[in-house]
C-alpha cells in the first residue's frame, strides 16, 4: 500500500483533476468514422479547440485549427483536393501538413502555415492527440493490445459531471458496498501500464458482487474478474467475465464547458474469423451492449447530483486516491488553447491543508 491515506498530505493539491479549465494532454475522441467519408469536412470542438477534420481522397485524415490564417475564413466552407484544402473564401490551399502551397493572386505562396494534429481510427472512433506529437498509442484494452478487435458504437451522450468524477464510480468502493454490501472488504490492485494509464484489478469470488455479477456467476460458478484501466484520467475501459468470456467496454470521455462530459459508449471483443465467427462476434458486442446499460443506469442519479469535495478521504477511498494521484502527475493543458499552464508560485504563510475540491 503506497499512500498514507489518514495524512493530510496523503492526496496532492489538485492539479488537473476535476479541473473546468485544464486536461489532460492525449488522445480524444472527435466523431465515429462513419460519419466522414471521402472528400468531405467536419467541424468538431474538442475540449474548447475548434477544429475540422477531413478525409483525403485517398482516405488519408487530417486535422487542423478551423480558420484559415488569411482573413479567417471557416474551413469547413472549403474544398478537399486530394489531401490538401483549399479555403472557399479567397482560394489559399494547405497541404496534409498545413503549409500554404498555393495563392492564386500570387506566384509563390507565401510561408504561411495552419497548425495541425495527430489524427487516427481505431474502434470505429476518430481520435485527435492534442499535443505536437502523439506520446502515446490509441487507448487499447490491455488483454487485447496484439490482438484484432471487433467492435461497435454505442449512443454518446452528456452528464452533468466531469470527466474525472465520472471516472471515479467504476473504482468507489464506498458506492459499492452502499449500493450492494460486498461480503468483505474490497480492494484493487493497483498498475501503472504507462505514464498516462493506470489499471485496477479485482477477482469478484462467489458470494460476493451485485446482482448482474451473480446472474453471470448463474451460468458460470468460477470467479469472475473485473478491472478497469484508464487512459488520460476520461478513458475507462472495463473488463468484466469469467475466465473463458471477458466482456470490454470502452467509456470514452472528453470535457465540455460547464464541468461536464460527453461520453462515447465502446463495445470491444477480440475478433473471430470466419462467417461463424462474425456471427459470435455480434452476439458478444450485443450482450456487452446489455451490460453497458446496467452500468450506467445505476448512476445516472448519482452523476447528475454529485458536488465532488474530497476532503474526509478513508481506507476504501485508496483506489480513488491513487487516481487522483495519478492525473495531477500527468501533463496538463489549458483549456481552448492547449497550452501548458503556467505554474503557480510556491505556498506562502501559514500550512494549508490540501483538499480535492472543485477548482
Amino acid at each position: 500500500m503506497d499512500v498514507n491515506y489518514q495524512s493530510e498530505n496523503s492526496y496532492p493539491r489538485q492539479k488537473v483533476f476535476n479541473h473546468s479549465q485544464r486536461f489532460i494532454e492525449g488522445w480524444y475522441w472527435a466523431i465515429p468514422s462513419r460519419m466522414l467519408k471521402k472528400g468531405e469536412i467536419k467541424t468538431v470542438e474538442i475540449v474548447g479547440r475548434e477544429l475540422i477534420i477531413y478525409r483525403s481522397t485517398d482516405g488519408q485524415l487530417i486535422c487542423c485549427d478551423a480558420y484559415c490564417p488569411h482573413l479567417g475564413a471557416h474551413l469547413h466552407q472549403g474544398i478537399v483536393e486530394d489531401s490538401s484544402i483549399r479555403c472557399s473564401s479567397h482560394g489559399w490551399k494547405f497541404n496534409a501538413e498545413g503549409i500554404c502551397i498555393e495563392i492564386p493572386c500570387l506566384d509563390e505562396p507565401l510561408p504561411l502555415k495552419i497548425k495541425t494534429w495527430p489524427i487516427d481510427e481505431k474502434y470505429g472512433i476518430i481520435w485527435i492527440w492534442t499535443g505536437k506529437i502523439a506520446q502515446q498509442p490509441l487507448p487499447y484494452v490491455p488483454e487485447l493490445e496484439l490482438q484484432a478487435c471487433a467492435s461497435s458504437l454505442g449512443k454518446s451522450f452528456v452528464k452533468n459531471c466531469h470527466p474525472n468524477v465520472v471516472m471515479i464510480n467504476a473504482i468507489d468502493v464506498h458506492h459499492f458496498n452502499t449500493v450492494n454490501p460486498w461480503s468483505r472488504e474490497i480492494l484493487f490492485d493497483k498498475q501503472e501500464l504507462n505514464y498516462n494509464a493506470i489499471k485496477f484489478d479485482r477477482t469478484i469470488q462467489p458470494g460476493e458482487g451485485f446482482w448482474w455479477i451473480n446472474w453471470i456467476r448463474w451460468f458460470c460458478k468460477h470467479n469472475i474478474h473485473y478491472s478497469i484501466c484508464y487512459w488520460y484520467g476520461c478513458i475507462g475501459i472495463v473488463t468484466i467475465g469469467p475466465d473463458f468470456l471477458h466482456l470490454h467496454i470502452m467509456f470514452a470521455l472528453r470535457l465540455l464547458e460547464g464541468k461536464k462530459a460527453d461520453i462515447q459508449p465502446i463495445f470491444i471483443t477480440k475478433k473471430y474469423s470466419g462467417i461463424f465467427g462474425s456471427i459470435v462476434n455480434k452476439l458478444i458486442l450485443l450482450l456487452t451492449k446489455f451490460l453497458s446499460i446496467f452500468l450506467i443506469k445505476g448512476k445516472r442519479r448519482i452523476l447528475r447530483q454529485i458536488s465532488f469535495n474530497f476532503q474526509t478521504p478513508t481506507r476504501a477511498d485508496l483506489s480513488v486516491i491513487q487516481f487522483v494521484q495519478h492525473i495531477n502527475k500527468q501533463k496538463a493543458l489549458n483549456w481552448r488553447t492547449w497550452q501548458e499552464p503556467i505554474p503557480p508560485p510556491p505556498p506562502t504563510g501559514a500550512n494549508n491543508r490540501d483538499v480535492l475540491t472543485n477548482d
